[in-house]
């Protein structure tokens, strides 16, 4: 299992707006008090490679901004079925030094084309039943049109390029 956060460029925010509660473990108490020029200061890029069930809820949470008025989200959940096959769950593996720094470096293409805020992948390892969630991404933007293309470029990117390998359980495999 692994987790990362990694901070990246800011906005310089002049408006004063409430906080919301902290909902990263790292700041859960720095941020309290703080001024939101500060705590707004600093976009967040989430990575989380688990083997957990993934709550899609926690990761929409996680890129919320009051600067922002758009999070786009990308689920990708195990279906019944492939190539004709009833599938009874995916299996996933991934070498996790190799896969945290490529999703690092799909964060920074991302926001070199388009003006997100936050960005949240997390991708579930191990065995994934049918209708649970393998995969979640969540950006967040002032606009719409940003966040959508930039979760459907994180995701097309992160399918070409993170060493992360999926395995079929079908009805006739043992996983013995």
């Amino acid at each position: 299992m692994s987790s990362l956060e990694i901070s990246s460029s800011s906005y310089n925010q002049e408006t004063k707006l409430p906080l919301s509660p902290p909902l990263v473990e790292d700041s859960a108490f720095e941020t309290l008090g703080k001024d939101v020029n500060e705590v707004e200061g600093k976009s967040k890029d989430i990575i989380k490679l688990t083997s957990e069930k993934l709550s899609i809820d926690e990761v929409s949470r996680l890129v919320i901004s009051p600067l922002c008025g758009a999070i786009s989200l990308f689920v990708g959940i195990t279906r019944n079925n492939f190539e004709g096959k009833k599938v009874i769950s995916l299996e996933y593996e991934a070498y996790l030094p190799m896969a945290e720094n490529e999703i690092r470096k799909i964060c920074i293409d991302i926001r070199q084309k388009w003006p997100v805020r936050h960005i949240a992948v997390f991708h579930r390892l191990g065995l994934v039943p049918v209708s649970e969630a393998s995969i979640v991404i969540a950006v967040s933007s002032a606009h719409r049109a940003a966040a959508l293309e930039a979760v459907s470029y994180a995701i097309d990117t992160l399918k070409a390029r993170v060493p992360i390998w999926k395995k079929v359980w079908d009805v006739f495999e043992d996983k013995t």
